[in-house]
């Protein structure tokens, strides 16, 4: 498949709104690919590289390449082109990979040039394209929508089961089953604006401690135990401790989902970002697990003794889960019959904030598990942080936000006046926002590096997050996680936002 048939389709997909149009366009495209071309093509449509990051920069990326004036290019050898960019490393490293992005440009006609910045600056955002992804594959392969979205789910891979099905036909789909040894994509929860809300919504449900861990999925079979990621990563060596809890389990032979996390001395989790290097911690795994030991959460079984668990009620599926798993490795829960039992939920949600923990998950207890899929019957509820921040630069956007000032540099006050840089967002901003804030921003212009706008700190800035974590590139030693744009404040000063001070007050478990 040429490139610029996929550029053509990414950018007919983001142009509109209509699923049913995205379905149309995407089954189109599938019906045109080959088998080998698709573990390409899926991960390109929706802004992500196979390959991961690549290390360039927007320097690299923005110097001016003449565009070829046919297409030639195929997505197979984009891919074998940007690995050998992924592979430059040592001595010489940039301007080899200056050389390769200018060979890549160079080969690519003017809309692919578009595409390829997108792509490999990460600026090509189809939002959930992965679920549209499937209903197009399906029309493409004259294939049952449900049997394809299961079979992903099965797999965990939307890639492999698009091979599958083009190469093979809806015949394929038998081969995908839940099978120990082999992760599924996890079940994701909405969210909701309280606990009132979800209750209200689901009626009789359970309410769970929302940990702020890493999800984690444990497969054992006998003596035999595997670790994986939200991701499918595999980590099991990285775990020994919970290959342990694993094999004290009473069952030889199943699947269960949980979390990983680490808790101080006083039984209260640790910041999220010691139980996230503890888990990405790959050297000296001994020692790591020494200074940050981690324990398993369980809180759903998807599978055990080969029975496939996954179409069950999630009261049976519980049952199962404390039948293998003692109460100190299950998530701690309460069951409320429906609104009239809210104020209990209220309280278990009250009592998991004090003891340390970031919410609740509100669960449906006659849904099945929709792996893979962000379900309406799990309803997650956690307290809302906002902080009023100042502009301290905005980087020019490129893709299909070229030409606007887009990646904020976000500032709290400190002691001596100035503002301390905590981190940077591009998220939750509309259209009009962005048009906005790139005409008042070149107001407030001080300097540009042709990138970086810097301006003066003068544009206040509502900023929701989900909590923070300790940095050494910022100068407050910390950064704000998932950070996004609520609304800008002009009502208010720069003197009013809110200081580096007040935000270490608030998160003393990740002060520096």
């Amino acid at each position: 498949m040429l490139l610029t048939r996929l550029a053509q389709v990414s950018q007919e997909v983001a142009a509109t709104s209509a699923r049913s149009r995205k379905i149309a366009l995407l089954a189109e495209l599938f019906r045109d690919a080959e088998a080998a071309d698709v573990p390409i093509v899926i991960p390109y449509l929706a802004g992500r590289l196979p390959q991961g990051r690549l290390g360039v920069g927007w320097k690299v990326l923005s110097r001016p390449v003449a565009p070829a004036a046919e297409p030639t290019l195929s997505v197979r050898e984009v891919d074998v082109l940007l690995s050998a960019l992924g592979k430059v490393s040592g001595a010489g490293s940039l301007a080899e990979r200056a050389r390769l992005v200018g060979e890549l440009m160079g080969a690519a006609t003017a809309d692919e040039q578009r595409f390829l910045l997108g792509l490999i600056s990460g600026e090509v955002r189809q939002g959930a394209l992965d679920a549209v992804a499937i209903e197009g594959l399906a029309q493409a392969t004259e294939a049952p929508s449900a049997d394809v979205r299961r079979a992903v789910m099965l797999a965990g891979s939307l890639q492999t089961v698009a091979g599958a099905l083009l190469a093979d036909g809806p015949a394929a789909l038998a081969r995908f089953r839940l099978t120990v040894g082999r992760p599924v994509l996890p079940m994701l929860a909405h969210s909701a604006s309280s606990v009132a809300e979800a209750v209200e919504k689901l009626g009789s449900c359970a309410v769970e401690e929302k940990l702020d861990g890493i999800r984690v999925q444990v497969h054992r079979d006998g003596s035999a135990v595997r670790l994986y990621t939200r991701t499918l990563d595999d980590i099991t060596d990285r775990l020994p401790e919970l290959t342990s809890a694993a094999l004290e389990l009473r069952g030889e032979r199943f699947i269960l989902d949980g979390e990983v996390i680490a808790f101080d001395a006083d039984g209260r989790p640790r910041s999220f970002q010691e139980t996230a290097g503890r888990v990405g911690s790959r050297v000296d795994v001994t020692t790591a697990a020494e200074a940050v030991p981690v324990s398993p959460v369980f809180f759903d079984a998807l599978s055990v003794d080969d029975r496939d668990l996954l179409d069950l009620p999630f009261a049976e599926r519980h049952a199962e889960l404390a039948r293998l798993v003692p109460e100190p490795m299950r998530v701690r829960r309460t069951l409320v019959s429906g609104p009239q039992d809210v104020h209990a939920a209220e309280e278990f949600l009250a009592e998991t904030l004090r003891r340390g923990h970031e919410g609740v998950v509100v669960k449906s207890l006659d849904a099945p598990y929709s792996a893979g899929r962000r379900g309406a019957s799990w309803l997650k509820v956690k307290p809302v942080h906002t902080l009023d921040l100042v502009v301290l630069a905005a980087e020019w956007g490129h893709g299909r936000r070229t030409g606007k000032l887009s990646n904020l540099h976000l500032g709290a006050r400190t002691a001596d006046g100035s503002f301390a840089m905590l981190g940077k967002t591009f998220k939750g901003m509309t259209d009009a926002m962005l048009t906005w804030q790139t005409e008042r921003l070149q107001e407030l212009a001080l300097d540009t590096d042709g990138y970086v706008v810097t301006v003066r700190p003068e544009l206040v800035v509502e900023i929701a997050y989900d909590g923070l974590q300790r940095s050494t590139r910022y100068p407050a030693g910390v950064t704000l996680r998932f950070a996004r744009v609520v609304r800008y404040r002009e009502d208010k000063r720069p003197a009013e936002a809110d200081t580096v001070e007040r935000l270490l007050a608030a998160h003393p478990e990740v002060s520096p």
